[in-house]
C-alpha cells in the first residue's frame, strides 16, 4: 500500500473578468496550497480493475473524480494494471478548498509512478484539466498566479504566512455561484509582475453570502480579528479563511473562534508535498 497526501488549495483573490462562448467564466486568481489534506492509499491489482473502497456518501462511485481519473489515465496510456484506492477524507466538500480536484490530481500523480507510465508534466496537466478546471493547479505543483478557466499558471514565491480556515455549515454549488445573474464578470484584467495580491479581492463572495447567510457571518467575524492580511472567501465557498504572518497569531485567533463555529488551522505551503521531482 502507497499512501500519498492531496493538500488544499487557497484563492487569496479570485477575479471573474469575462467569460467564454462556451459559458466557461475567464479568471484570475492567486492559488496558494496548504498544508490541510486528504490522504490517498493505492495498492496495485493485476486484473485491470479499478475500484474505490471508501465511497463518499451521494457521490456514485462512476463519478468520483479519484476512479475518473484512474479511469482517464488507463485509457490514455492502455496500461493493464488496476488499482484499489483508500481515500480519507479530511477537506470539507463545497468548501472552495479543492478537495475533489486534489484527489483527482495526487491519483494522476501517484498512478503515474506507481503504473510506470511515466506521463510528463504537460500530459499530466492535459489530463487533469479534462477532469475539472481546478485539478491542474495540483499538478503544477507550487503556488501561482492563474488565468484562463483557471489553467494558465505563473509560478509565484509567496511570503511564509499561516492560515484560519473557517468551514460554515454549507456545501456551495459552484455551479449555483458562476450561474447567478448577480454575478458580475467585467473586473479589469491586472498584469503579472507586478500586483498586490492584499488588493485583490472574491468577486464570487457577494454572491455566495447573499445565498448563504452563514458565509457572510463567518467573513464578518474573521474582519474583526487583529494582525490579519487578507480576510476573504476560497472559491466559490463555502470556507472562508484569515491569512496572519505567523503561526502563533493565527493559532491566538483560533482559540477566540466561537463554539458554534467549526474551524482549523493550517500552514501555507510552497509546493505540493509530492510532485517537486515531477517534471
Amino acid at each position: 500500500m502507497h499512501t500519498f497526501p492531496a493538500p488544499a488549495k487557497l484563492n487569496l483573490f479570485l477575479h471573474v473578468i469575462g467569460r467564454r462562448q462556451d459559458g466557461y467564466h475567464l479568471l484570475q486568481t492567486v492559488f496558494r496550497l496548504i498544508d490541510f489534506s486528504d490522504q490517498l492509499s493505492f495498492q496495485v491489482r493485476d486484473d485491470g480493475a479499478v475500484k474505490l473502497h471508501t465511497p463518499i456518501a451521494g457521490v456514485p462511485e462512476a463519478k468520483d473524480l479519484c476512479v475518473r481519473a484512474a479511469k482517464l489515465m488507463k485509457q490514455e496510456t492502455g496500461v493493464k494494471l488496476g488499482v484499489d484506492i483508500f481515500l480519507k477524507k479530511q477537506i470539507p466538500m463545497g468548501g472552495g478548498l479543492g478537495g475533489g480536484s486534489s484527489d483527482a490530481a495526487t491519483t494522476l500523480l501517484a498512478l503515474n509512478q506507481l503504473w510506470e507510465v511515466n506521463l510528463n508534466k504537460e500530459q499530466l496537466l492535459e489530463l487533469g484539466l479534462r477532469l475539472g478546471a481546478d485539478v491542474p493547479i495540483f499538478i503544477f505543483g507550487s503556488n501561482a498566479f492563474a488565468e484562463g478557466i483557471g489553467e494558465k499558471f505563473t509560478a509565484l514565491d509567496l511570503p511564509p504566512a499561516w492560515y484560519l480556515v473557517l468551514v460554515p455549515p454549507v456545501q456551495v454549488s459552484t455551479a449555483e455561484i458562476f450561474a447567478s445573474k448577480e454575478l458580475t464578470r467585467n473586473s479589469i484584467p491586472i498584469k503579472i509582475p507586478p500586483f498586490s495580491i492584499w488588493q485583490g479581492r472574491n468577486d464570487l463572495e457577494r454572491v455566495a453570502c447573499q445565498a448563504y447567510p452563514e458565509i457572510a457571518r463567518c467573513l464578518e467575524w474573521l474582519k474583526g480579528l487583529e494582525d490579519t492580511t487578507i480576510v476573504s472567501m476560497s472559491g466559490s465557498g463555502a470556507c472562508v479563511f484569515a491569512e496572519f504572518p505567523t503561526e502563533s497569531a493565527a493559532r491566538t485567533a483560533y482559540q477566540q473562534v466561537p463554539g458554534n463555529m467549526k474551524a482549523f488551522v493550517a500552514k501555507g505551503l510552497d509546493f505540493h508535498p509530492i510532485n517537486k521531482s515531477l517534471e
